[in-house]
């Protein structure tokens, strides 16, 4: 049996091969989404009640995603990634909009009344992070270019450490003031937007290593 036979074979045997692809575009696009209005949201920090509604739906759009990918693991018996990989990277896309809706909520639950440069300039990351992070998915469909993949991953993680670098500058503001309460739900919010960038990190952890392993 020559080559052609086999790829078509499996393509018969696996007609869902592509339906993992199409699934993890779906959550990275719906991540973006979520980083797009997150910063919507903080940049125009009104009727903040409907707006956190709105970011639940979005969240809830990638939990049903996510479940999709996990439904579909399930019942193929051939997967074009490790079974092990795809479960990897659509827990850590979910994550990252977890954190995402989760924040908002915060906000919205502490009853912080307006936001403040640190939040405006740790959500302006997230966003680039989210991009980055849909473009790299995109790239595992076909992997004819692994550089390419972790050269986003690179990106990725170059914008993490600056995160960091903006929580730490926001704690250090936060610590010279007086008010406990203040510092308490702000240091919250701060903490979990940047927990938002390393969760994009650890996307890019798992699109490496599946770029390192599938090239």
């Amino acid at each position: 049996m020559n080559l052609g036979c086999i790829v078509g074979l499996k393509e018969w045997i696996v007609p869902q091969d592509k339906a993992f692809f199409d699934l993890f575009e779906q959550m990275a696009d719906m991540v973006n989404e979520g980083a797009v209005f997150l910063n919507v949201i903080i940049n125009n920090y009104v009727d903040v009640q409907n707006q956190c509604h709105k970011m639940k739906q979005i969240e809830h759009q990638g939990d049903l995603i996510a479940h999709q990918v996990y439904e579909q693991l399930n019942r193929t018996f051939i997967t074009p990634l490790e079974p092990e990989e795809i479960s990897r990277l659509a827990t850590a896309l979910d994550d990252i909009l977890d954190y995402i809706d989760g924040t908002t909520q915060q906000m919205y639950g502490y009853g912080v009344t307006e936001t403040d440069d640190f939040m405006k300039e740790l959500a302006r990351l997230i966003l680039l992070s989210t991009q980055e992070v849909q473009t790299a998915v995109r790239l595992i469909r076909k992997l004819d270019d692994p550089r390419a993949v972790e050269q986003h991953c690179i990106e990725i993680n170059r914008l993490e450490n600056l995160a960091d670098v903006v929580l730490g500058n926001a704690i250090k503001s936060l610590f010279a003031t007086n008010d406990a309460i203040t510092i308490i739900k702000l240091k919250d919010i701060y903490e979990n937007l940047e927990v938002a960038t390393d969760k994009c990190e650890d996307v890019a952890n798992v699109l490496s290593d599946i770029a390192i392993r599938h090239s």
